[in-house]
């Protein structure tokens, strides 16, 4: 509408952003489904590849260089997106929305309800390295699984999460052994909606793709309701 002759301007409708961290030995690619069902909805997708992964396959994964993958998705979106992620996309997510919730509308946790912290993490990352020089195994981006068991050495998500004021979906498939401390992570956030899908297992939104895009546009509906109008928007 002319707002010359003293009508309001229409504007576009306010959507959501949703930026897709993978999990570790993947890539961006295991996003498509999802990206596709949001963008479909209206919505803005943005999936990347992580250091080690993918397009990058030729870098070294170190925990700080993830974070700056996912700042540089984050600060591109047009509005504060949704952070989704998966296994060690979903540790990732969670470290960065812990320290940049302004940045954030919310964040959806897949595959990484487990707490990692107090493991022997650094043991099996010896064990690991030495059975892949000794026999062959794993294929030639072995060096991500010892970088990122040395990047996640003393993480804890349960520290992360005790500082998130933002929503939260925890989705797990209920296969997934990572899965194990969901109930300790309501404990400390009782606010999360949790989700555990029916027949998935690690690979929940590939599994499950229809279960795992309806928690997507779920969370995507609750951030359009919660957002401002603009003043000089017309009501549809």
């Amino acid at each position: 509408m002319d707002s010359r002759r003293g009508r309001p301007v229409e504007e576009s409708p306010i959507t959501a952003s949703l930026v897709f961290v993978h999990g570790m030995r993947t890539s961006s690619a295991i996003w498509d489904r999802q990206a596709a069902a949001v963008t479909t909805s209206g919505h803005h997708a943005r999936a990347v590849d992580l250091p080690g992964h993918g397009s990058r396959g030729g870098e070294r994964f170190t925990f700080d260089a993830a974070l700056e993958t996912i700042d540089d998705a984050v600060s591109s979106c047009p509005t504060p997106p949704l952070l989704v992620g998966l296994s060690l996309g979903g540790y990732a997510s969670l470290a960065y929305a812990a320290s940049h919730q302004r940045k954030l509308a919310g964040a959806v946790l897949a595959g990484c309800s487990a707490e990692i912290r107090g493991k022997p993490i650094g043991a099996y990352r010896r064990v690991t390295n030495h059975m892949s020089r000794a026999f062959g195994l794993g294929g030639d981006d072995w060096h991500v699984v010892s970088d990122m068991l040395g990047a996640l050495k003393g993480y804890s998500s349960l520290a992360h999460l005790r500082l998130l004021r933002l929503p939260v979906w925890l989705v797990n498939g209920i296969r997934d052994p990572l899965r194990i401390d969901e109930r300790r992570y309501l404990s400390v956030l009782p606010s999360a909606r949790l989700t555990v899908v029916p027949g998935a297992g690690h690979d929940v939104n590939s599994h499950a793709p229809t279960a795992f895009n309806r928690v997507l546009l779920d969370a995507a509906h609750r951030w359009r309701a919660a957002s401002p109008v603009p003043a000089n928007a017309v009501p549809a």
